[in-house]
């Protein structure tokens, strides 16, 4: 058996969308721990389901704000949400 192993240029690049995804899931985690519903989730954080379920999907926030209205809406502490920005870093890398 051969594989092939596609390694872009800038491995940044290749990261970026690795951790969005892992924040995503952590966020996705979090409103599921809560058991809320993407529309209540969204609602609470001031958000469009659709700009919800795009940050589960591994688009990160593209704003402190928004960041922070979603933390509060899953009722993250600032040292949750700063634990998980930090472990994620990569994912604001462009």
């Amino acid at each position: 058996m051969s594989m092939i192993i596609i390694c872009p240029d800038d491995p940044c690049q290749a990261n970026s969308p690795f951790w969005g995804r892992i924040f995503g899931l952590s966020i996705q985690s979090g409103r599921k721990k809560k058991a809320y519903s993407v529309d209540d989730a969204a609602r609470l954080a001031c958000m469009e389901p659709s700009a919800w379920l795009a940050v589960e999907a591994g688009r990160v926030p593209e704003s402190a704000e928004q960041l922070r209205s979603m933390a509060r809406a899953l009722g993250f502490t600032n040292a949750q949400l700063g634990t998980l920005v930090l472990l994620c870093q990569g994912a604001w890398e462009k």
